[in-house]
């Protein structure tokens, strides 16, 4: 029979992850703020897109595409953060449910956050490549690098994870 304390400690222990609701609906006014930056941008350039090059446009469309990229990675955080480790999500109807909700634990939200991380900074490579002539060398050599090191984190931590997923099929046979 486990005594009294010990029931105590468990259930404190067990509570505490409530504590983690402040930092999700933090993340909703980052996503409120991303939000009003992608319209700021919409707003700022659509009066003049007439008048924009092909190359520009472009350029305002990576950022867009940028801003919109980040806020489904803070989306995919809030969502499976909150249903892995708070509690359950019983709202809206079923097929209004994002498929993977429900289903991504910390190994595919690690995926996914490290996957969003590679097409943001590869956009922001894109951009410095469209613009090269008005950016020094130097940080366009740290960028690629920075981008080279998102890319082959997240292929290690995608073997990390097949390795893992391949270990635990052996250990069921």
């Amino acid at each position: 029979m486990r005594n009294q304390a010990e029931q105590i400690i468990e259930r404190t222990l067990f509570a505490s992850r409530w504590l983690l609701v402040p930092c999700y609906v933090g993340l909703i006014g980052a996503l409120l703020m991303i939000m009003v930056k992608f319209v700021q941008e919409l707003v700022h350039y659509l009066p003049g897109v007439l008048a924009m090059n092909e190359a520009d446009v472009i350029l305002v469309v990576l950022s867009l595409v940028d801003l919109t990229l980040a806020a489904n990675l803070v989306l995919m955080v809030i969502l499976s953060g909150y249903e892995n480790s708070v509690s359950r999500l019983e709202v809206g109807e079923e097929q209004d449910r994002p498929a993977w909700l429900g289903t991504l634990d910390f190994g595919g939200l690690k995926l996914k956050l490290v996957s969003s991380m590679v097409a943001i900074s590869g956009i922001h490579l894109l951009k410095t490549f469209m613009n090269i002539h008005s950016v020094d060398r130097d940080d366009v050599k740290w960028m690629t690098v920075l981008h080279l090191v998102f890319v082959v984190s997240g292929l290690l931590l995608a073997l990390m994870d097949w390795l893992v997923e391949k270990a635990h099929a052996i250990n069921k046979h």
